[in-house]
Parts: structure tokens; C-alpha cells; sequence
């Protein structure tokens, strides 16, 4: 593989070499490892690794000015026994997986419940407090998709039985636990009750919406559906909701959208759709816990209230989110 002056990351590009540890892969992890030791002490030190990364992170032959302070913040990541020195098993675990998501990146853009009952709906945003119109995201979310090339498109959906328990008029038919503050009697729509059974749990109330087979339920008819997409739907569980398009809110079942995701080699999603400050950011975050790299497409969204949207802003930033501009999209 010779000196690391003279080797190049470009061959690895879009290649199986990062994806399984076959025999060939690992010859190709170690004999990179073995040019990079320079002081063939069989390890890589700060300096060795810093070498490493400046091959690795480059463009067109052109590498990428990383600093010291960079390149020593992932080795502590991946200095997993704290000696600070990487083995090559230590190696080997970031040839697969962080490598993988830096060579060999495929991305997804998932939708989120860009439907009727959302956008002209009883459960409409612009009816919600932020006061913010699903119809005005559809031509940008629709330009996305004409204008991106992602490798996976996922559009999510509610699809609720009618009886379902975030149903602000189904309050009655389960039993509220003795610490809620609301009452069957007067719960109204947005409020928060305890159920009781079958396990105690928190609800939010909501107007009816989504329903299975209703009009509500269906995607709206102006938002472009590519071929080969990915539907996930969620909440058809009756006695527990699911703003997430991977788990349900208790998290006890999950969507087939990680099996779908990582069929498809995905690293990095990008999220879009309503409502912000639940759905998006229960998708979002979940997203970033199972190991995608998460973008938010500020202006591709819709939220319920404004200060649901800050917060939902700074939480996924804090957990490692990117925020962007529809226009920044093609440029990431």
C-alpha cells in the first residue's frame, strides 16, 4: 500500500471496503494500519493518527486542513481501553463504522407525516398555536425531492384505529390513574392525563386524526411520492401513541425503519415534515441514538408552538443535530 504520502483514499469512495468485515477488508484495514505506524511499534499514536486523518479527509486529492485539536478529539472516541495509543482492533472499529460514515456516506430524507389531517385537517398546524402552515413547506420539501439525489426517501404516517388512547374523545374509555392532574371529566384537547392501565403512562390529548383508511390518513395530494420509497406507518397501536418513526413512545415496539435504513447502507438522514416540536423531534433524536448522522431542515418543517420549537431546536443540537436551510442541503 506503500508510504502514507503516497496513498490515496480515492479508490475506497463508494466501494463494499468499509461495509463488512470480510478477509479482503480487513487485509485492506491492516495493511493501511501497518503504512500509518510509522514507528512500526504496532500502534498509532496522536501524530500517526493526525497523518492518518489528513489522507482520509480530503476532496478530490485536495486534503482537508484538520487541526491537532480535531484529529485528538476523535482519537479519544475511538481510544476505547484509554492508553492512548490505537491497537489494531481499536482500528478495526473505526475502519467499519466511523470510517464508513466519512467514505462511503449514503443519505436519506425522511418525511414526516406530511398529512391530510395535519395540513387542512383536525389536526391542522396552522391551526396549533405557532400558528405555521403545512401547506407552505409542500413546495419546498417537493423541491428537495426533485433536486437532491438521496440515496432513500421515507415518508412516515400516523395510522391510528379509531379507539386510539391519544384521542382526546376516547379519554373515557380507559382508566386515569389517581396521579393525574386532569380528570376524564374535563380533559380537553392538548392536555396531559396519566392512564393506568396497561402500563401508567403519560398522554397527550389530541382531536381525532389519522385514522386508518380515512382521508385524514393519506399523504397530502400535492406532495411528490418518488418511486421506491419507504412508507413507515406508526401509531397503530391502540393503547400507546408513536410520534417517532422508529419507536413507539414507550418504546416497546419498533418500525422496520432502521432494518430498511441499514439495508440500504444509510449513515446520514436528513428530516423534514410536522410536526417540529413532536414528531420530527421524536424521529430526529431517536435517529441520532441510533448512530445516523441527523440534519433538520429548518424551513422544510412545521411546528406547534413556538416555544416547543426552540426547545426542540436546542435539544437536538445539544445531542449532536445539524440545523440547516433547505438551500444548504445540496452542499453538505
Amino acid at each position: 500500500m506503500g508510504e502514507p504520502q503516497t496513498l490515496s483514499f480515492e479508490r475506497y469512495r463508494k466501494t463494499e471496503v468499509f461495509r463488512k468485515p470480510t478477509a479482503e477488508n480487513v487485509r485492506e484495514c491492516e495493511l493501511c494500519f501497518r503504512a500509518f505506524d510509522k514507528d512500526k511499534d504496532g500502534f498509532l499514536n496522536n501524530q500517526e493518527f493526525h497523518a492518518f486523518c489528513g489522507e482520509v479527509l480530503s476532496d478530490s486529492k485536495k486534503s482537508y486542513n484538520i487541526s491537532i485539536e480535531q484529529t485528538n478529539s476523535i482519537f479519544r472516541h475511538l481510544d476505547t481501553n484509554k492508553d492512548e495509543k490505537l491497537d489494531l482492533s481499536e482500528f478495526k472499529t473505526a475502519w467499519f463504522y466511523w470510517l464508513r460514515q466519512v467514505l462511503d456516506c449514503k443519505s436519506a430524507l425522511i418525511v414526516v407525516d406530511m398529512q391530510n389531517d395535519f395540513i387542512n385537517g383536525s389536526l391542522a398546524v396552522r391551526n396549533c398555536p405557532a400558528r405555521e402552515d403545512g401547506n407552505a413547506i409542500i413546495p419546498t420539501i417537493n423541491h428537495l425531492l426533485e433536486s437532491v439525489p438521496f440515496d432513500a426517501v421515507v415518508y412516515t404516517a400516523d395510522w391510528h384505529p379509531a379507539d386510539h388512547c391519544s384521542f382526546v374523545d376516547n379519554v373515557q374509555l380507559r382508566e386515569i390513574h389517581e396521579t393525574s392532574k386532569i380528570k376524564a371529566d374535563n380533559a380537553q384537547v392538548m392536555d396531559t392525563v396519566v392512564f393506568a392501565s396497561p402500563d401508567m403512562f403519560e398522554q397527550k390529548l389530541w382531536p381525532a386524526h389519522c385514522v386508518q383508511d380515512s382521508h385524514g390518513a393519506e399523504l397530502h395530494p400535492d406532495l411528490k411520492v418518488v418511486e421506491d420509497h419507504i412508507l413507515i406507518r406508526k401509531g397503530l397501536d391502540t393503547d400507546v401513541d408513536s410520534y417517532s418513526a422508529f419507536w413507539d413512545n414507550l418504546k416497546k415496539s419498533a418500525t422496520p425503519l432502521v432494518s430498511e435504513l441499514a439495508k440500504r447502507h444509510i449513515t446520514d438522514v436528513y428530516i423534514c415534515g410536522i410536526a417540529t416540536d413532536v414528531c420530527v423531534e421524536f424521529t430526529s433524536m431517536d435517529a441520532i441514538e441510533h448512530g445516523f448522522r441527523t440534519v433538520l431542515i429548518e424551513d422544510a418543517c412545521c411546528g406547534v408552538s413556538e416555544e416547543g420549537i426552540k426547545e426542540t431546536k436546542t435539544k437536538l443540537k445539544e445531542a449532536g443535530a445539524v440545523l440547516v436551510q433547505s438551500a444548504e442541503v445540496s452542499l453538505l
